[in-house]
């Protein structure tokens, strides 16, 4: 039996990465995410200068279950992508470069930089739903969809993944990104939301509304990843939710590959480890091999 699995041309040990903004900004945090037991490393997004971000408070806990952030985007900027790649060389696992800007110009730019110190791969964040001028207004436009992907595909040899979120032209957008040399997608983001302080009288977040992450997500996930896959059964890493192996193994079966792992770390540091082990034992209850075996079974019933 098999865990490996290959997906947009990364061949991984098994299918359980980090999401982008969980650890991946500093080399100590690469580290940490090697030994928490990921078969690869996505950075947090970066963009070709510094950001600072939004101010605190930039995260909620929501009492039913998951997080709200508004970060803002805040990283070193691209001359920190050098350090954090020859970490991951060190360690021996692959890293994938999340990336961000706000024209094409800029993401080519964090991209070239990336392929000139070795990266794996590129996610193009095309969907970060609380940082104007970098996200969903791009990820909900087909069009920008494509222009930007097309953009970073003819300038770097590196394989290229579009992270998107939830929009009514999501699958649409997916087309567009695969046409001109998206060899994977990243499904979902976050998806925009707020929470209200009922004895203040106003939003908790500093930036009004941020990302809602974790199992109440985790439902329009499986949805978005079922309808893309069957519209073009391309190489998607499925993301929003995964908290066990049952909700993995969903995301397998509506068409991912591979898989992200966020929220739930702040709960559980060995999920990794519980995820891995209950996809083995559902493997052997179905008689499969591998993983690859699952990919998409719910569109063969």
């Amino acid at each position: 039996m098999s865990l490996e699995v290959t997906v947009a041309s990364l061949r991984l040990k098994h299918p359980v990465m980090n999401a982008s903004g969980i650890l991946g900004n500093t080399p100590k945090g690469i580290i940490k995410l090697v030994k928490l037991g990921f078969s690869a490393v996505v950075t947090k997004t970066i963009t070709p200068e510094p950001r600072e971000g939004f101010k605190p408070p930039i995260i909620v806990r929501l009492p039913t279950g998951g997080l709200i952030n508004a970060v803002g985007l805040a990283n070193s900027g691209k001359s920190v992508i050098k350090e954090l790649v020859i970490t991951a060389r060190g360690l021996g696992i692959p890293i994938v470069v999340s990336i961000a800007g706000r024209s094409e110009a800029e993401f080519v730019d964090v991209a070239s930089e990336a392929q000139r110190v070795g990266a794996d791969a590129l996610e193009l964040n095309l969907s970060c739903p609380h940082t104007e001028g970098y996200g969903m207004e791009l990820g909900a436009d087909p069009k920008k969809v494509r222009d930007v992907v097309e953009a970073v595909a003819s300038t770097t040899s590196l394989p290229v993944l579009a992270k998107l979120g939830l929009s009514d032209k999501v699958v649409e957008a997916a087309g567009k990104a695969l046409e001109v040399g998206a060899e994977g997608l990243v499904l979902i983001n976050t998806v925009k939301a707020m929470y209200i302080d009922v004895y203040a009288l106003r939003p908790v977040l500093t930036a009004i509304y941020g990302g809602l992450s974790g199992p109440p997500i985790h439902p329009i996930a499986v949805k978005v990843i079922y309808d893309v896959y069957k519209e073009y059964e391309a190489d998607i890493i499925g993301v929003g939710g995964v908290f066990d192996w049952i909700t993995a193994a969903e995301f397998i079966v509506a068409g991912a590959k591979a898989i992200q792992v966020g929220t739930a770390l702040v709960n559980n540091e060995r999920v990794v480890e519980v995820i891995l082990n209950g996809l083995r034992k559902w493997l052997q209850h179905h008689n499969a091999r591998s993983i690859s075996e699952m990919v998409g079974a719910a569109h063969k019933k």
